[in-house]
């Protein structure tokens, strides 16, 4: 067998399947029907010889996908390198980012107005990629700010209770705010009630809750709460919820980490476990992440610091596969152009088509230019013509007992029996499905119905053969012609509906209007 004969039969065998031309549908086939004829060709194997080199995690994946061509195995290689090796400089600059922008967010809702302003032109200085000078020279205004800070105005609430700068909470907690003799001397209970609700505001959690939310605004509208005695347990209250929010808040963010770890520390065990070339270094790292698994993450520095263990790791595994997408990546391209080409040339191919590629009748698309220029000959010259339905009965069974390729076999056998019984001057073909339709020019519905019944006729008495067994078929028609309907959509769906009564009628029959 030569190629051109195997090439033929692949072509023969996407006409039988009902696929399309394309390129990746033509290697498939071609590279069936070379196996079946015991040829060997490369080009039918790079796949299988490239998958044998990956590890057999990322060769399961490929079975579960069904990876068959070059472009394909391309793509999902790329995916996953694009998900499981960013640089580690851009990653670390990013994070570095994200945590300087939550520091300014802290600082920004802090008690001091001038760090707040601050903070909140440092973060929009950050969003608008600032240049080099303009951060040395916030960087220069935070220094002025620290160095200038001055907190001795905290040591004048000494006469209520103990003060802790470093502790706010615990400052408040310890005044003795129902005093109000030394309240009076010290300082007005508008400016507790300032310190109080700064004070209440998360400093790591990403919002305030409801009910610190409330007790602030009442404070801040009435500072006079404050000499009440069941102000005071609230207060107490919703300091505890504000400590509570922050751990939540910070056990989220560890958990997330802690997430994230187990995941790579799976993947890098699979992966060092597959290896037959593992490290004396990649080995130490594996039982380094058994021991961090039995103890939980403590601190984010830990988290950090394993996860960037694990991340170096894991470059260093993926390496080679790199490299060998770097050398076939451009026979990638040069495919990718092909098939961009070949699918441009398809696809103008398909739209010039008139034919049906399995009957060899006209298609629905010159079907329908057809028929308006059948409708425009009866506007201007008055040239009357019929429109026939016609419609294999029971075509499923055929599919579903016989096979498609019996089902198509029919459908020509079918084609060839009303192109015979036509006039040269009558249009027929493939409307759709086992559904075909004639034209008939000049003629009126008993004309329709007349031809209608010879083609019902040749049917019911032919024998159609496929391998060896012989299959019955009838057709059911409908017809309608042009001056009995308004228009020329008003005849195709009469035409239809007497099909409809056809076949609700008993089948292999003619109905006419």
């Amino acid at each position: 067998m030569t190629i051109q004969s195997i090439i033929k039969k692949a072509i023969k065998r996407l006409e039988l399947e009902g696929k399309s031309l394309t390129p990746d549908f033509y290697a498939e086939s071609f590279c069936k029907e070379a196996k079946k004829a015991g040829f060997s060709v490369d080009d039918c194997s790079h796949v299988k010889k490239l998958s044998t080199t990956l590890n057999s995690e990322f060769q399961k994946e490929l079975k579960n996908y069904h990876i068959k061509t070059i472009s394909e195995l391309a793509r999902f290689l790329i995916s996953k390198l694009n998900r499981i090796n960013p640089t580690h400089c851009s990653s670390l600059l990013e994070s570095q980012m994200l945590f300087t922008k939550r520091v300014l967010q802290v600082v920004e809702v802090l008690h001091n107005k001038e760090a707040s302003e601050l903070a909140r032109k440092s973060i929009d200085l950050l969003n608008n990629e600032a240049t080099s000078s303009q951060v040395d020279q916030f960087r220069q205004l935070w220094i002025n700010f620290i160095t200038s800070y001055d907190d001795t105005f905290l040591q004048k609430l000494k006469v209520l209770g103990d003060i802790d700068s470093r502790n706010l909470k615990d400052s408040i907690e310890n005044l003795h705010i129902n005093s109000s003799d030394k309240l009076a001397d010290s300082m007005e209970l508008s400016s507790i009630a300032s310190l109080l609700v700064a004070s209440l505001v998360p400093s790591i959690a990403s919002s305030v809750n409801d009910k610190i939310a409330d007790i602030s605004q009442k404070i801040q509208k009435n500072p006079s709460l404050l000499e009440s005695v069941s102000v005071e347990s609230e207060i107490k209250s919703v300091i505890s919820l504000r400590i509570a929010l922050d751990k939540q808040s910070v056990k989220e963010m560890i958990e997330s980490l802690d997430g994230v770890l187990d995941k790579l520390s799976s993947r890098l065990i699979d992966m060092i476990e597959s290896s037959d070339n593992s490290t004396a270094e990649i080995q130490k790292i594996k039982t380094e992440l058994v021991e961090y698994k039995e103890e939980p993450i403590s601190n984010f520095k830990a988290a950090h610091k394993k996860l960037y263990t694990i991340a170096v790791a894991l470059e260093e595994n993926t390496k080679a596969l790199s490299n060998n997408l770097k050398d076939h990546s451009g026979e990638v391209k040069l495919l990718g152009k092909k098939i961009e080409l070949l699918e441009k040339k398809l696809k103008a191919a398909r739209e010039e088509s008139k034919e049906d590629f399995l009957t060899k009748l006209y298609n629905k698309r010159a079907l329908d230019e057809l028929m308006d220029t059948k409708e425009a000959e009866f506007k201007r010259y008055d040239h009357n013509y019929s429109i026939v339905f016609f419609d294999l009965d029971f075509f499923k069974s055929i599919n579903d007992t016989y096979g498609h390729d019996a089902g198509d076999a029919v459908l020509v056998a079918f084609a060839k029996i009303l192109k015979k019984e036509s006039r040269n001057v009558d249009i027929v073909g493939r409307f759709g499905g086992e559904e075909f339709i004639a034209i008939l020019g000049e003629t009126n519905a008993d004309g329709g119905a007349i031809f209608a019944n010879k083609v019902r006729n040749k049917v019911e008495k032919a024998r159609f053969r496929y391998k060896e067994k012989y299959i019955k078929i009838t057709v059911s028609c409908g017809v309608c012609e042009r001056k009995t309907s308004l228009s020329l959509q008003n005849v195709i769906k009469t035409a239809d509906d007497y099909l409809y009564k056809a076949k609700k009628n008993g089948r292999n029959q003619v109905v006419q209007k």
